[in-house]
């Protein structure tokens, strides 16, 4: 009869054994599932196999990090640019097309 494997594993005693993650996760990070296009992990992939190895997964967090600090940052500069404009009355338009000037007559 052909022994298994398994076997020279039956002595080990895992009464006090924990079930979870053997390596715990850093802080501030958290494991999600996402779906994502098959060309945005080709194109991360391809990155990590020119710089020669990495994670493709920390290049997707550092390109979605750099997007929201530079949305975060445009939004500060937009309402700082509000706030100065405001003691000269010049209020914020919406999208519609600019009102034509009136002219005085003369």
């Amino acid at each position: 009869m052909k022994k298994v494997v398994a076997e020279k594993y039956r002595d080990i005693d895992f009464s006090r054994a924990k079930r979870g993650a053997v390596v715990n996760p850093e802080p501030g990070k958290t494991k999600i599932s996402i779906r994502l296009d098959n060309a945005v992990l080709e194109y991360f992939r391809n990155l990590v196999d020119r710089a020669g190895g990495g994670n493709y997964q920390t290049l997707i967090n550092d390109a979605l990090l750099e997007y929201v600090h530079r949305r975060s940052t445009l939004d500060i500069v937009r309402q700082a640019v509000r706030e100065e404009l405001a003691p000269y009355g010049i209020a914020r338009r919406s999208n519609a097309a600019p009102q034509p000037t009136r002219r005085a007559r003369r």
